[in-house]
């Protein structure tokens, strides 16, 4: 059952109550019964929830906005522009009247821009046709900039430097679309097409991209999701593929370089990391370089930990580049529940805490998109206490939800219940 909530509704809460509330301190409504510690082991008690942070009125409270394959917006590609900017218009009054801070807006689902580029595509997620420009023309990041900071929050732009091209793509490839323009950079992956992180170019090509909306925009922040090497494909026999980057091996081995493919594969993604961090902070200091990366670095960390091996399968040391201090903040997506066990919530919270060696920022992403999935969702109740845990684990100041469609359409009223409990007041951001 999906109970939208009204725009109307939405404002009139009573936001300067709100804001006295927080001052003040935490509401009779999220009391902290017990203190951190017990609660955070896997398997314990629900009963004993931990203490919230004492300055949980001081957190950061993101939320994703998936622009690939339509997913929070625009609701469907070929709007009309008044439609598309309603729609935007609805989404940012949403999550403000929710308390959220921060905005995560993808930019760049596929060497696309939903921005005018003279380096890259219009996205065909506005027009379902690629190349194509709004009509009448609109610049959809400069407005989703204005409307956030409109309403106290930031915004930051979400790249994914490596994909092309997706298997659900609508449109031929416009001219300029890199898989035309530089077919020598683009390598078949399954049914994508995939940018191979082992040539120069297309680290220089990305990070141009990057750079030139930290230049243009006032973003607040660069973003990066979990999407570097491809997850792997198989074919039709179920055998996982190979990724095709031989050539561009083959030329650093020629080169003189030393490193096995999979240790070059995590070099090629460390580096671009690295030189990312580094020129976002030469051409704009105040600009907050994050990333979020898949919440599993290597299964047995901690202990207990089964699945998925980024730093293996899709070459993610993400370890190291919070402990190099590559990044402002890191997201690891934990998108399990706090009583799976192989992949704990807090089992997995707390050993990412222990790899920030920096100090960085540790906002880590939340699933919300799973409450009332059909057949297996879960309850609203299990974000929230989530939200819970983050304030309970030393060293991690908020948090960032997956992803705004969940959030405007109410859905198991997991909306409702983060206004009347966790985010019930306004928080600053850390």
């Amino acid at each position: 059952m999906r109970s939208r909530l009204t725009r109307a509704a939405l404002v009139a809460a009573p936001m300067a109550a709100l804001f006295a509330a927080c001052v003040a301190g935490p509401p009779a409504a999220f009391p902290p019964t017990a203190a951190p510690g017990p609660g955070l082991e896997p398997g314990s008690s629900r009963s004993a929830r931990p203490a919230a942070r004492v300055d949980s009125c001081r957190e950061f409270r993101g939320v994703w906005v998936a622009t690939a394959s339509n997913i929070d917006w625009p609701s469907a590609p070929g709007l009309p522009v008044a439609r598309q900017k309603q729609e935007l218009v609805f989404l940012f009054d949403t999550l403000a009247a929710l308390h959220a801070n921060a905005v995560i807006f993808q930019v760049r689902p596929a060497a696309d821009a939903l921005y005018p580029s003279a380096l890259e595509p219009w996205s065909e997620v506005l027009s379902g046709t690629q190349g194509v420009a709004p009509e009448p023309f609109w610049d959809p990041l400069a407005f989703a900039i204005a409307e956030a900071h409109a309403r106290g929050m930031e915004l930051h732009a979400w790249f994914n430097p490596y994909r092309a091209r997706p298997a659900s793509s609508l449109s031929r490839a416009a001219a300029g679309h890199v898989s035309r323009s530089r077919p020598d950079l683009v390598k078949t992956y399954g049914k994508q097409l995939w940018l191979d992180p082992g040539e120069e170019d297309v680290a220089a090509r990305s990070l141009a991209v990057v750079l030139d909306v930290v230049k243009r925009y006032d973003v607040d922040g660069v973003h990066l999701d979990d999407y570097f090497y491809p997850y792997p494909e198989r074919d039709a026999a179920g055998n996982v593929l190979e990724f095709p980057d031989g050539p561009s091996f083959g030329k650093y081995v020629a080169s003189g370089g030393a490193l096995g493919r999979e240790d070059w594969r995590r070099w090629n993604v460390n580096r671009f990391v690295k030189r990312l961090y580094a020129e976002v902070k030469a051409a704009k200091p105040k600009v907050r370089v994050g990333i979020s990366p898949f919440g599993i670095w290597r299964p047995g960390r901690p202990a207990q930990v089964k699945g998925f091996d980024a730093y293996e399968e899709i070459s993610a040391d993400a370890r190291t580049w919070i402990q190099r201090g590559w990044v402002d903040y890191l997201a690891p997506q934990l998108y399990w529940p706090i009583d799976q066990k192989e992949q704990s919530f807090p089992a997995l919270l707390a050993w990412w805490a222990g790899q920030n060696t920096k100090g960085s920022f540790l906002w880590p992403g939340i699933a919300a998109s799973r409450v009332g999935e059909e057949g297996k969702g879960w309850p609203a109740k299990e974000i929230v206490e989530q939200i819970r845990r983050t304030r309970a684990q030393p060293g991690v100041t908020g948090h960032i939800l997956f992803s705004a469609r969940v959030l405007l359409e109410n859905r198991a009223g997991l909306a409702t219940e983060l206004l009347k409990d966790v985010w019930a007041e306004p928080a600053s951001l850390p």
